[in-house]
């Protein structure tokens, strides 16, 4: 599995994949500094090297325009999402579990991840234990919004007014809160609920 990359390494691989999505080629070691306020084209060539090195693609160095990224759907239509396996830790490359290709319809960001609920947190929605759950990372929650949050290593889906935010009105979904004696974080908003019919 590839390792944890780091916050700019991260913008900078989002960066790649949209640029490629969008344009069908790759944008030059000068263009990527441009978008991220780099100057020197040595420190966009070492975190490039980062990615190359840590398994997210793969370049040629005497070209400016050789990158490939690896293991990702190109298509300009979806999003490659992450699964995490355990949202009780922090959210990181080391806790995916599988990748799923998301139409942008669906998946509206580019940062979206799943998770897996635990327990039946809200079965008046339907949304039952094993669910997967699109979480939408945002700042603020409104009240109409459906928090996902991690409360003592479970997964669960609540109203704002739920999490002791008051109305949920202007909640922060940042801020780790005690809630009915239990730690409660919020990951996001919920976007969508993926569930498979399967037996097997």
């Amino acid at each position: 599995m590839p390792d944890t990359l780091t916050a700019i390494e991260r913008r900078i691989y989002n960066y790649l994949v949209d640029y490629l999505k969008r344009e069908t080629y790759q944008p030059s070691i000068r263009e990527i500094g441009v978008r991220f306020g780099i100057r020197s084209t040595k420190t966009v060539t070492e975190h490039l090297q980062a990615l190359q090195r840590k398994g997210y693609l793969d370049r040629t160095p005497s070209r400016s325009r050789a990158l490939r990224i690896l293991g990702l759907n190109l298509s300009p239509d979806t999003y490659t999402i992450p699964l995490y396996r355990n949202a009780q830790r922090e959210l990181s490359d080391e806790e995916v579990e599988a990748r799923y290709d998301l139409d942008r319809s669906l998946a509206c960001s580019p940062d979206c991840f799943l998770v897996r609920v635990s327990g039946e947190s809200m079965p008046d929605l339907g949304i039952l234990e094993g669910d997967l759950i699109l979480v939408e990372p945002r700042a603020e929650l409104r009240t109409a919004d459906l928090a996902v949050c991690e409360c003592d290593g479970r997964v669960e889906v609540r109203r704002p007014a739920a999490v002791g935010s008051g109305d949920g009105s202007g909640a922060r979904s940042s801020a780790a809160e005690r809630n009915g004696g239990l730690s409660v974080r919020i990951l996001g908003v919920a976007r969508a609920v993926l569930r498979s019919l399967s037996h097997d």
